[in-house]
């Protein structure tokens, strides 16, 4: 059985000595942040994921959900439980607003819980985290009045949210959606048409589910500028609160899936549902971006947490499994053979792990802060500044992020070898899991288009040119010799950064295909440039702890090993993405369609 614990030590490390958590006294929310606080919040968090979560996770895996002939839906066994557990607890409501029963803790809160919750169960904490971004819609674009209505049950749990865009016919491309809203009398709508892919559709956790649907209006324009939002509650709700009857909403079944098996993964039919408009008509798109936006940023996490879930349980493995003996001599000449965590290879493997998510999550959470700055700082221009930061970096951190994800996933079932391909171990879930992040909230190739396409110029490139400035000034103050191992490759991978962009300008322009063919390229390069960035400040943190005199040197020996092996083995592959970058699109699109 696999198994997980909570980093909290690394976790409180990052939030000190990188991302700055105790810097931001007079943004809401911060100063009630002590440190013991922190760690109590860090610690109960995770005991609740490694002791309730983790076990269900593997037989949520294989019994999944099922849908029954009225269509209701039923979790895993022990998911209802669990599920009361998280409610109890008022995890659910951590980062909610107080005025709607919320404990009103920052963002980045939040961000560490989404991380535990989903390396403990990632299918189980889709349906608290889908409703977080639902109550983050309907609190930025609702009106009072549906505020008061919708987010206190929300915000307790008695209610879910889900978001439903694709359909069967169009998934990226949303204004060739066709689910219509035709208007009542009451200032509600109709709403009639089929959605598919819709994680936590229907299920048995709560007793309500708040589905945000898109939709077009009669007469509307039959592009993404004539899409509207709306409210569609499973069931209604009567005006002192208290459910009633059933809406003309329904699960016609659940997707047969790879992985996260246990997240009831609907197609959603609407048959004259009613529901009610979020925000203006027309404006639909703009409102759910503000879930889909908070969507992607959880999607990132999700690859670091399935990436840190495998690489727990590989390490297990290899300090335990005896196979061979050590290039170097026996380092267990005791018994026949030494462990397997003595090969370079492993080794490798395990480095590459331990290096991808110790610097993604120091990348999340860093970045976790600049949401919270953006949202709430009590300065204008240092809102601007971290809402510019923060925009560019949502498609890095989903898309690079979870690539990568997978990549440390799969290498770590690798390490287990044959085991690791046999079910009961469990890596092939962390594997399967996994490969989800890389394809909803806009697959990877679309936030690297995305990136390259909108957010490298968007506002005159000032997102972009305050992001490189940043890095750059890092590496200026970096003037310790000590960190010499890190600071020249990574100054050198910014200069290949800034080398793609200006190439980018001159050719992308001129030929669109060149940006396309490129995208991921450069996807990849700003992404180890931006854990690069992370693993300068954990270095230089490190360093200054063990000056000081710290209580735990080895910790912080172990940090300044894994950003030698990020320097000399990662940064150095940006080189090479620079290469295929600048290669173009030629030898990509010369092929004729018809000859493949």
């Amino acid at each position: 059985m696999p198994r997980y614990h909570a980093p909290v030590k690394d976790t409180l490390f990052v939030l000190d000595a990188v991302a700055g958590l105790h810097d931001h006294a007079d943004v809401p929310g911060f100063a009630a942040l002590t440190p013991d606080l922190v760690e109590a919040v860090l610690t109960e968090g995770g005991k609740f994921c490694g002791e309730v979560l983790a076990p269900l996770n593997l037989p949520g895996d294989r019994q999944g959900c099922t849908r029954h002939p009225d269509g209701s839906v039923t979790t895993p066994d022990g998911f209802r439980d669990a599920y009361a557990q998280f409610c109890e607890g008022g995890w659910g409501g951590l980062i909610a607003d107080e005025h709607h029963g919320g404990q009103g803790l920052p963002y980045v809160m939040g961000a560490v819980l989404q991380e535990y919750i989903g390396a403990a169960n990632m299918a189980f904490g889709m349906y608290p985290g889908l409703s977080e971004g639902a109550q983050a819609a309907i609190e930025v674009v609702g009106s009072p009045e549906q505020k008061a209505k919708w987010l206190p049950p929300m915000v307790h749990g008695r209610w879910t949210g889900t978001m439903n865009l694709t359909e069967p016919h169009c998934g990226t491309d949303l204004g060739l959606i066709r689910t219509r809203a035709e208007p009542l009398s009451n200032d509600s709508y109709a709403i009639t048409g089929t959605k598919i892919f819709i994680s936590a559709g229907e299920h048995d956790l709560a007793e309500n589910i708040i589905h945000l649907v898109l939709a077009k209006t009669p007469g509307a324009p039959d592009n993404v500028k004539g899409i509207s939002l709306f409210l569609v509650p499973k069931f209604l709700v009567n005006d002192d609160g208290s459910l009633g009857a059933r809406n003309g909403v329904s699960c016609g079944s659940i997707e047969h899936k790879m992985g996260i098996h246990a997240n009831a993964t609907c197609v959603m039919n609407y048959d004259g549902a009613t529901g009610y408009l979020l925000g203006e008509e027309n404006k639909g798109l703009a409102a759910m971006f503000i879930m889909m936006n908070a969507a992607r940023l959880g999607v990132g996490i999700q690859g670091l947490s399935q990436a840190d879930a495998a690489y727990q349980n590989a390490v297990d493995y290899a300090k335990g499994r005896l196979q061979g003996r050590s290039l170097t001599g026996a380092k267990n000449p005791e018994g026949k053979a030494d462990p397997i965590i003595v090969h370079p290879d492993v080794r490798r493997m395990l480095m590459d792990a331990r290096a991808y998510t110790e610097g993604m999550r120091a990348l999340v959470l860093w970045s976790a802060i600049r949401v919270d700055l953006a949202r709430k700082s009590p300065d204008a221009a240092a809102r601007e500044m971290a809402d510019d930061l923060i925009s560019l970096l949502t498609p890095v951190i989903k898309g690079y992020g979870t690539d990568r994800g997978y990549e440390v996933a799969t290498n770590c079932q690798q390490v287990l070898g044959g085991h690791g391909y046999i079910a009961e171990w469990g890596m092939d879930q962390f594997v399967r899991d996994a490969r989800i992040a890389m394809i909803y909230e806009g697959t990877n190739g679309i936030q690297a288009l995305d990136l390259v396409g909108r957010k490298l110029g968007a506002k005159g490139g000032r997102g972009t040119q305050a992001w490189l400035a940043l890095v750059g000034s890092d590496l200026g103050a970096a003037t310790d010799d000590r960190l010499a191992f890190i600071t020249a490759p990574l100054s050198t991978a910014l200069g290949d950064v800034q080398a793609g962009i200006m190439w980018l300008l001159q050719n992308g322009m001129a030929n669109p295909d060149h940006a396309g063919a490129g995208a991921t390229a450069f996807m990849r390069m700003m992404g180890h440039v931006a854990l690069g960035h992370m693993w300068l400040k954990m270095a230089d943190a490190s360093l200054a702890a063990l000056d000081a005199g710290t209580a735990d040197p080895d910790f912080h020996q172990a940090k300044l090993t894994t950003a030698r092996f990020f320097a000399a083995r990662v940064l150095p592959e940006t080189s090479g993405l620079r290469a295929q970058l600048e290669a173009g699109a030629d030898t990509v699109m010369a092929l004729p369609a018809e000859m493949f």
